[in-house]
């Protein structure tokens, strides 16, 4: 049965993605009709999306330069597992900005139509996708590379798994702290030109430097964030996995019961996500 776990995972990590763009698509659903708040919607997602772009062009030179270093180093199996890693934590991002981007004007729209249980599914549903995005991504990735480093035999291998974790965490650290300087920098901006400068009130979305510090909200509690969970949960999964592999007490079932309780943990985050859904029907 344990033999197997890699294999269920990666399949309930599949699942869990496709409920997360069902939740996206139910978040778009949503129509906003007002030209004021569509505008800023818009600004704002393009803003964000248009970061992202930027950053990671630049993060790609260096994933590509430290996978090259890992496989002149270790191995080729580790620099594949580090360019996988990288590239999941991209996804979960891009795919947590657009949701979060959409929900935001959508969710005063909820609340203007609906009232407080609207604006909760649309703002819920919306933080969901990124949840969903993440952990799926990660249960899916993780074990791939565990049933590709046959885990499930002698695990002999399986310390190049260490280069998934260090791919996501390479990706955490550059768009949590990019994100966090931008919004800092924004912030100061449309403080300085807009309240002192122009007389404009704050948060005015007259003042582009509001558009942009909201950009940067976006980007670094939101991708940045992200990509910080994403890196903490694959890490502690592939750490444990390592240790136990490397013991001469545990056995395989040891090594593939941290990818289990993960996908315990994320089977009850779905159940979580739908009973939130039934809530609110009633």
């Amino acid at each position: 049965m344990m033999d197997n776990i890699p294999m269920i995972a990666a399949a309930a990590g599949l699942v869990g993605l496709v409920i997360a763009f069902i939740l996206y698509q139910q978040v778009n659903k949503v129509k906003i009709d007002d030209e004021k708040v569509a505008s800023i919607t818009k600004e704002i997602q393009e803003g964000a999306m248009a970061f992202l772009v930027a950053e990671y062009k630049v993060l790609a030179i260096f994933v590509v330069v430290v996978g090259a270093v890992l496989a002149f180093l270790n191995d080729v199996e580790t620099s594949i597992a580090f360019f996988a890693g990288a590239i999941a934590s991209v996804i979960a991002g891009f795919s947590g900005m657009r949701a979060a981007t959409s929900a935001n004007g959508r969710t005063t729209m909820a609340a203007k139509t609906d009232g407080r249980a609207g604006a909760l599914a649309v703002s819920y549903n919306g933080g969901a996708v990124m949840g969903l995005s993440v952990g799926g991504l990660g249960l899916l990735g993780i074990s791939l590379v565990a049933y590709w480093l046959g885990a499930g035999d002698d695990g002999s291998n399986l310390s190049a798994a260490a280069g998934f974790g260090m791919g996501a965490s390479s990706i955490a650290l550059f768009a949590r702290v990019g994100g966090g300087i931008y919004t800092k920098a924004a912030d100061v901006g449309a403080d300085l030109v807009g309240k002192v400068e122009a007389g404009i009130p704050e948060d005015d979305p007259r003042n582009p430097g509001v558009i942009a510090d909201n950009v940067g909200d976006n980007v670094g509690d939101v991708a940045g964030m992200g990509a910080d969970i994403f890196e903490s949960f694959v890490g502690s999964i592939i750490a444990a996995m390592i240790i136990a592999s490397n013991s001469e007490i545990m056995g395989v079932d040891y090594v593939m019961m941290p990818i289990m309780l993960g996908l315990i943990g994320y089977l009850a985050s779905i159940v979580g996500v739908f009973s939130m859904y039934r809530s609110q029907e009633r």
